[in-house]
């Protein structure tokens, strides 16, 4: 089996790879066309430079990576904004498809702590509001398993047929092999981490610039849970 996690920035995405790495039955994949994605688009990410000598920058070698089994298990960290319009995607049918989603105003108020002002793009909810419609699947929302970690990842490993593992609840702290180098960057929360934080507090009250953005996400954000089987 092979799962594609398709999540866009700031959602609870790494923590979820860690969960899954935990388990002994699956090897995990993390984020496998963001160079390409960088490649291709020209885009001054932090450490691009770096990301782009690291890994795979040929799509089509990414997409030939994903579509290989592993032993026994798959877990595959994608972001939706990361698959330009030109990037395979016939893998993806062989996958089950999961979409892990955040309301608008958590994303952002966590995207301004690492990194500048993005765009709707840069947040990918256009991009997964459309996969979500292609490849079907399921979905389920960050702030749900922060609530109840054991009783959603018991919910999502019975939709796609795998059966929970105590083990994906606790992780070791620290960086992990399989992270990419990205994870300098990105990943210094996840890494204190031993497991899924507790429930997420009252929404970010945001202003200006960033109030307007989360105004135009909302409503693909809403059109997600009428577009896919969630886990609620």
């Amino acid at each position: 089996m092979k799962i594609a996690m398709w999540s866009g920035p700031r959602n609870l995405s790494t923590a979820m790879m860690y969960s899954f790495a935990a388990r002994p039955d699956f090897e995990v994949r993390d984020e496998p066309f963001y160079a390409a994605y960088l490649a291709q688009s020209g885009l001054d990410h932090p450490m691009r430079d770096q990301i782009t000598a690291a890994h795979e920058t040929d799509p089509a070698k990414v997409a030939a990576l994903c579509a290989r089994d592993g032993a026994p298990h798959v877990y595959m960290k994608h972001m939706p904004h990361h698959m330009l319009p030109s990037f395979p995607m016939e893998w993806a049918k062989g996958c089950e498809n999961v979409h892990l989603i955040r309301h608008p105003a958590r994303v952002i108020a966590s995207y301004l702590a690492k990194h500048e002002m993005p765009t709707l793009q840069d947040i990918g909810y256009p991009q997964q509001l459309d996969l979500i419609e292609r490849l079907g699947g399921y979905l389920i929302d960050s702030h749900d398993i922060r609530r109840d970690p054991k009783g959603m990842l018991t919910r999502l490993c019975d939709a796609i047929g795998v059966p929970f593992d105590p083990a994906m609840l606790r992780w070791q702290a620290g960086p992990k092999p399989y992270d990419g180098v990205w994870a300098a960057h990105w990943y210094d929360a996840v890494h204190r981490s031993t497991g899924f934080a507790g429930p997420e507090g009252p929404e970010p009250e945001l202003t200006g610039e960033a109030a307007r953005l989360c105004e135009r996400a909302m409503p693909l954000y809403t059109a997600m849970w009428d577009s896919a089987e969630a886990l609620i």
